[in-house]
This record gives structure tokens, sequence and C-alpha cells, in this order.
């Protein structure tokens, strides 16, 4: 059991519209969705989710740049990578849950950078966003 992959990055950014300008516009990225404050954006395999946070600058605890970075897994092997997780005590700040048509657990790494379990990829994502 292992990790399958890289799954995607979610990027907490102050203005969407100037951020897909620049995914999209000079990046070449193409954009799959568009939210009231989210965006989902790829290019060949890397996808990328931008996450509108007005005022990043003064919220306590919130910055731009990355919110969390998600790895894949097969959906067989979710339940075990949960289950080291508890085992490690390692800190689990969502989940875990179903979202976006697979499994997802959110946890902290020794730094406190969230990280992400993911069982589901992109087109089926796509599918059941909500």
């Amino acid at each position: 059991m292992a990790i399958k992959g890289f799954n995607h990055i979610t990027l907490n950014v102050n203005a969407l519209d100037e951020s897909l300008h620049f995914y999209e516009g000079i990046l070449g990225m193409k954009r799959v969705h568009l939210g009231h404050t989210d965006a989902y954006l790829e290019s060949g395999s890397a996808w990328i989710c931008l996450l509108e946070k007005k005022n990043l600058e003064t919220a306590e605890n919130e910055a731009t740049g990355v919110d969390h970075f998600a790895f894949s897994v097969a959906g067989d092997d979710f339940d075990y990578f949960v289950q080291r997780l508890n085992e490690f005590q390692v800190p689990i700040v969502r989940g875990p849950i179903e979202r976006g048509g697979g499994l997802v657990v959110n946890f902290l790494d020794p730094n406190g950078i969230e990280l992400e379990l993911n069982t589901a990829d992109l087109k089926t994502r796509m599918k059941d966003w909500r």
C-alpha cells in the first residue's frame, strides 16, 4: 500500500479573476470548473484549485499561497491510511468523509502543513462537486 501519486494543490488567492488570468492566460491551463469562490484548472495530469479568500492579509491564520497538498490513494487503501494516521496520532483536521466523488481525509504534517489523501480524480470530482 502506497500513495499513488500527486492529486492536486489548493491555493488561497485574494482575487479569483486575477488568478484565472494568470493561470489560464499566461500559463495556459484549462478551466474545468468555475464556482462563486473557486475554480479548478488542469494542464496535462496536473490540476489545481484556486480558492478565493478576500482580504487574506488581514485574516488571522490565513494567507495567500498553498492551502493544502493532496495525494491520490486507492480506494481499497484509504481505510489503512486513516488507521495509520490515527495510530501515529497525526492531527486530522477534516474527515474521513465522502467528498467530490471520493473519500477524503485532511491532516497536518509535523510543521502544521495541511495534507490530504483523496481517492477521486478530477473528472470524478467535477461530476459530483459540492
